[in-house]
């Protein structure tokens, strides 16, 4: 059954890079065609997601040995996990009563302006009332939840190539 779906990295690597460009081409939709504003914590999953996905497009064209392999999994796992991290959070901002929710801050804009970046950071990772707001779902999933699950999965695809290469194969 492993055999059926046993390419070789690169293939699973550019997978997981069209995988990325797929969620951040949904994102842009739900930005620029639905009119939903992304928050800061939508905005550094959105980075994370970048990062995760240029891990894997270098890996899928360096076609790199398998110290290289396992080297681009492990990057690959430590950016989703990365962006899994922020979405965690977010999905828990999601969650808090609502009186326990921060508050709304300054817009992304005006933070880059006025702070330095270390505090414009800072702040987009933490987060703010707006990102508690629930604006789209699907099955009864938030989109940061269904976001938390790409991650995982990217995470996993990641992980699962330091098993996917011949016994024979050396380096």
């Amino acid at each position: 059954m492993l055999e059926l779906i046993k390419f070789n990295a690169r293939i699973w690597f550019f997978l997981g890079f069209v995988g990325c460009a797929f969620l951040l081409s949904m994102g842009a939709y739900f930005q620029f065609v639905d009119g939903l504003d992304p928050c800061p914590l939508c905005i550094s999953q959105r980075l994370a997601i970048l990062a995760t996905g240029l891990v894997f497009l270098a890996a899928a064209i360096h076609n790199p040995g398998r110290i290289g392999i396992n080297r681009y999994a492990v990057a690959g796992v430590v950016t989703a996990l990365s962006g899994a991290s922020i979405s965690t959070r977010h999905v828990w901002l999601q969650h808090l009563p609502p009186d326990q929710v921060p508050e709304c801050g300054p817009g992304l804009d005006y933070v880059l302006q006025n702070f330095p970046l270390t505090e414009t950071i800072k702040m987009m990772l933490s987060g703010t009332g707006d990102c508690a707001k629930v604006d789209w779902t699907m099955l009864g999933f938030s989109m940061p939840a269904w976001t938390l699950l790409a991650f995982l999965m990217l995470a996993t695809l990641s992980l699962l190539q330091i098993w996917n290469h011949d016994k024979n194969e050396i380096n």
